[in-house]
């Protein structure tokens, strides 16, 4: 691209485009042409690695042969048909092919279009069932929310998050959420080991419960880890545990899965770490997809519910009972044949296995050997990692994990100088997540490592 047209671009993106959560006073972002794999190429030829996963969505990376046959193949069919009132093939595919991998119960599926409305739509779900079953409920319409928890930016979602920045603009229109303690295994309660915050974490909020429990309507939970509030991971045990108490009080439990699901952490869901280690199947009510759902290709969502849900919902015209929800684009032809297509690389049908969730959770082993020198590293915190999401704390001070002053912007600096050595990451606060394509090679994971440590010597508190 000559240089004038991409002046214009630039200056056109600055004052047209509104970027989400950017200061667009400040804005000076990338604008990317084309990509392939992992790497992305700008309107000026320079090449970036896609250390982010165009936040945490591309799964496989970018133009993945299969999914684009796929795409293409269905273009020649039809590119939308609207789901309310009739349907196409290939979304119902899908949807019973997700009901069949998910099994525990979860028969029934609503498409959406992103991730805060897949987790709305479970929200409402939630609500309208006590107010409507066989033998009504009414008083239950809380919801309990974990500390810090991030679950999109609609008036619902940000009421039941808990990242202050991003609420206290709306908190006007926001309604009362009962709040548990962020079950952070990193910064735990002074003294406590993992099983021992586990414990303690869980013990807070069955006491939620017996004080509300007759008044609430839903848990939610980001599976594993709470992503916006800076990857946080919770000690293991403690999802299996709170999905008990929802079980033992009778509250109805929603995963939210956005991030974590469809194989990034090698599993299809991250909530089957939990059941791995010799724990009890964990049987959510509602579980959350989208990011991931479709490989990063097209936007779409799906909130994964129950018969016990369905059956509430059933009922004469009359009675009024109907979910009167929808989305414009909800369980769209297009979105839904990449999805089968992530599907078929996930499960080793396409791409001679190389995509398979086996594949990935054995290149999260190659993933640990490459970052784990990073931890010995000066004002490196903590790193945690969960198969191919990983991210990486910076603290003023190791032993007593004191945070960095804010005016710092630590996280920023490090991203900043990555940029320049060709290494896309975007940070939340000091913590800067690592996300790269599931099916990178050897070759690019340790071209990660080495940057980041070439990064480290040029950051300097």
């Amino acid at each position: 691209m000559d240089t004038g047209q991409a002046a214009r671009l630039r200056e056109l993106d600055r004052t047209v485009v509104w970027h989400a959560f950017s200061q667009m006073s400040e804005y000076d972002g990338l604008i990317i042409e084309e990509a392939q794999g992992s790497w992305l190429t700008d309107i000026h030829g320079k090449r970036y690695f896609d250390g982010a996963s165009s936040l945490w969505c591309n799964l496989f990376g970018h133009r993945v042969p299969q999914i684009d046959q796929a795409l293409i193949e269905q273009l020649g069919k039809v590119a939308h048909v609207t789901n309310l009132g009739m349907s196409h093939p290939v979304t119902i595919r899908l949807a019973e092919r997700l009901t069949k991998l998910a099994g525990r119960g979860l028969e029934h599926v609503f498409f959406s279009g992103d991730g805060a409305s897949a987790v709305e739509v479970a929200m409402k779900l939630a609500f309208q069932y006590w107010q409507q079953k066989q033998v009504p409920e009414p008083n239950r319409k809380k919801f309990i929310a974990l500390g810090n928890a991030y679950h999109g930016d609609t008036i619902g979602t940000v009421s039941v998050s808990g990242v202050s920045l991003f609420q206290e603009t709306f908190e006007p229109l926001l309604f009362d959420v009962i709040r548990g303690p962020c079950p952070d295994n990193y910064r735990r309660p002074p003294g406590m080991s993992s099983t021992e915050a586990c414990a303690c974490y869980l013990e807070a909020y069955e006491s939620l419960l017996i004080a509300h429990g007759p008044n609430v309507a839903a848990v939610l939970a980001e599976s594993c880890i709470q992503g916006a509030a800076g990857f946080v991971m919770q000690p293991r045990g403690f999802l299996v545990g709170l999905a008990k108490l929802c079980k033992k009080h009778d509250v109805l439990l929603i995963l939210d899965e956005i991030a974590v699901g469809m194989g990034r952490t090698g599993r299809l869901f991250a909530f089957e770490h939990e059941e791995s280690e010799g724990r009890e199947e964990i049987r959510p009510d509602f579980v959350c997809l989208g990011k991931g759902l479709t490989g990063g290709y097209l936007a779409m969502s799906a909130t994964l519910t129950t018969r016990r849900i369905w059956d509430a919902f059933l009922g004469r015209f009359e009675d009024h009972k109907t979910f009167y929800h929808g989305h414009t684009y909800g369980g769209n032809p297009l979105a839904a044949a990449a999805g089968n297509a992530v599907l078929d690389l996930l499960e080793g049908r396409l791409g001679d296995g190389c995509y398979s969730l086996k594949a990935i959770e054995a290149n999260s082993v190659r993933f640990t050997q490459v970052l784990e020198p990073l931890r010995e590293l000066t004002n490196v915190g903590d790193l945690r990692q969960l198969g191919m999401m990983a991210a990486i704390e910076w603290v003023a001070d190791k032993p007593s994990k004191a945070r960095m002053e804010r005016s710092v912007r630590f996280g920023k600096r490090v991203c900043d100088k990555a940029l320049e050595r060709g290494l896309w990451l975007r940070p939340l606060g000091d913590v800067v997540p690592i996300l790269p394509a599931v099916a990178s090679s050897p070759e690019d994971l340790d071209w990660i490592g080495k940057t980041l440590q070439k990064v480290l010597h040029d950051v300097v508190l």
